[in-house]
Formats: structure tokens, C-alpha cells, sequence
């Protein structure tokens, strides 16, 4: 497997995926060159500490929705990953979602969270199974349950007997090695934000030696896992000056605009993992719903700038 991708769509709302400009949108990605794509969307909880996990019919995607995406996107020839995901209404990251694990309370709030987690994650695989998508997320940075093993295990048994399609888990840079249940899986997926410059504007060659250095973990990790590759689930860079050191960064508008940062941050990775055989691919992160009304502003969006073009020469190479 070696997968030419990109993530569309999770910025949509009740009713764009069925818009003439998500299929502009999704038109123009698939013109990259690549081959699969992961249709992102979220689910709110009210807060961290929630143990309900439900809709809001004002905003949330529908199942009609969903399904007119994933048939739009391989009507264009790409493969689908569907990857649902959990929000907070409140706005906490949704890797700080956790229950005290002290069994004296009264309410097991684990159980009553898994429990909703496991039906939101069937409700979703068996659109997966209907529309044929070739590849199902179960989860994306959940860092505070990936310990409790037994039920994530009990769940992702739960979403096999519904999609018969491959697996991944979506945990988060530097917290690959605390997921002790990957066997469970059939890719180890992770969101690769690697801070590889090290100061503003760093180099191509800086950045490259930088993910030369992440290669012997990764390899660890996959031997370890009996040669189960390894996914980048979501990785990318704002074009803005400086964020190649923290990639994951979207709240510090003060940073200029800097597209030859985001293009060597692009680059310097494939440079380095392309060949590896440990490595899966690439979902980059994100391509909006709708095309942005002006490309040239310092977010994730490769669109008309220096990245956009550099992603289609390495997606028209095959690997050796």
C-alpha cells in the first residue's frame, strides 16, 4: 500500500458536500494527481468530560451527505478513506476527552462513553460498507482513551463485524509507542506534524536531515508490529513563516506569509520517507470544502500556491 492522498471536507457543514463548489473543490484535488482521499468530518460532544456524543442538526453533516461525497469522490477515481471524528463544543482538543478511571463512582462513565463512541463508529462503518469505501478511521488523537485497551479493542471488533474494508487508527506525533493495541488494526496511523525547522525559513536540507531522523523510530515501530506500515493520517503546514518548527499550529495569525516554507516543509518529507517500505503515504491536511476565495493567506490550503505544484510532480512518480 502507498497511498497519494489528501483531506477533504472538514470544514463541511449540513448540506456543502452537495454544493456545486465541493464538487469544484473536490474536482481540483483529484487534478493533484493523487489517488485516495480521507473524508473528514466531525461529531460534537458538549465537553471533555461528556459521555454523549449526538448531532447538531444545525451544522453537522448528514448521512445523505456523507454518502453524495464518497460517490463524487470515486466517480473522480479516488479511493475513500471515511475517517468520522470527535469535536468539542466547547472547544477543548478532543485528545484531553478522559474519565476518572477510579471504579468507586456510581456511574462507570468509561462504559457509558464507549458505548456511544462504539454506535457513532457503526452508524458510520456501515455507510462505509454501503458506498464501498476502501479504508475506515476509527478514531483521530483520542491521546486520553487510547489506555483503555479492552474497549478500544472491543470496538474496533464491533466496527469489523459491519466493514469488512482495512482499519486505521489515528493517534498523535511522538504518542506512537503508547498505543498498545495496533495489532488490532491494519495500519499504524499517526498525525506526522514533526517540527522540522528549526528557525524560521529553515532550509530544505535542514528539514530533510530532520525527517532522516525520525526514519529509524518510525522503522522501529513497524518492525515491532510485525512490518505493519505506517500512515501519515494528517500531516501539513500553514504558509507562514516559522510553522515548519511547529506545523500543527493554526492559532498564531501574527506570522507572515511564507508558501516557500510550507512547499520545502512538503517536500523535505517526501524527499525522505517516499521509498521507505514502512510507509503507507500521505493524507495531507486539509482541502476545504470549498475551493478559498483567496488562495494567497497563510493556512493548511495548498491551492495556487508553490505546494500545489510541487504535490503534482511527486504524485505522478511511482515508487521504486
Amino acid at each position: 500500500m502507498f497511498i497519494k492522498g489528501f483531506t477533504y471536507g472538514f470544514n463541511g457543514r449540513r448540506g456543502m458536500y452537495q454544493q456545486p463548489e465541493a464538487v469544484l473543490s473536490m474536482e481540483r484535488m483529484a487534478a493533484l494527481g493523487g489517488d485516495w482521499a480521507a473524508l473528514a468530518f466531525a461529531i460534537l460532544q458538549d465537553t471533555y468530560s461528556s459521555t454523549l456524543i449526538r448531532p447538531d442538526y444545525r451544522y453537522t453533516v448528514t448521512d445523505k451527505d456523507v454518502t453524495a461525497a464518497v460517490h463524487k469522490l470515486h466517480d473522480l477515481g479516488l479511493k475513500v478513506c471515511m475517517k468520522p471524528m470527535i469535536n468539542c463544543a466547547d472547544g477543548m482538543w478532543r485528545a484531553r476527552i478522559t474519565f476518572p478511571d477510579d471504579v468507586s463512582f456510581r456511574r462507570d462513565y468509561w462504559k457509558e462513553w464507549f458505548d456511544c463512541y462504539t454506535a457513532f463508529l457503526c452508524h458510520y462503518a456501515e455507510i462505509a460498507e454501503e458506498t464501498g469505501c476502501e479504508m475506515f478511521c476509527v478514531g483521530c488523537e483520542m491521546l486520553g482513551t487510547e489506555h483503555r485497551e479492552q474497549q478500544w479493542r472491543a470496538a474496533i471488533q464491533a466496527v469489523r463485524k459491519i466493514y469488512h474494508g482495512p482499519i486505521v487508527y489515528n493517534t498523535n506525533h511522538g504518542k506512537e509507542n503508547g498505543v498498545k493495541w495496533w495489532d488490532a488494526v491494519d495500519y499504524i496511523g499517526t498525525s506526522a506534524y514533526y517540527g522540522v525547522g528549526k528557525i524560521p525559513g529553515d532550509s530544505l536540507e535542514n528539514m530533510t536531515a530532520e525527517w532522516e531522523k525520525q526514519k529509524a523510530r518510525f522503522a522501529a515501530l513497524s518492525q515491532a508490529h510485525g512490518g505493519k506500515q505506517i500512515l501519515f493520517m494528517e500531516i501539513g503546514c500553514r504558509s507562514a513563516r516559522g510553522c515548519a518548527m511547529m506545523p500543527y499550529d493554526f492559532s498564531h495569525r501574527e506570522f507572515p506569509y511564507d508558501e516557500e516554507e510550507q512547499a520545502r516543509f512538503y517536500e523535505s518529507c517526501m524527499l525522505a520517507l517516499w521509498e521507505e517500505p514502512w510507509f503507507a503515504g500521505f493524507f495531507w491536511w486539509d482541502w476545504g470544502t470549498f475551493l478559498p476565495q483567496d488562495p494567497l493567506t497563510p493556512g493548511f490550503s495548498i491551492v495556487d500556491k508553490k505546494t500545489e505544484a510541487i504535490l503534482k510532480e511527486w504524485y505522478k512518480k511511482e515508487r521504486d
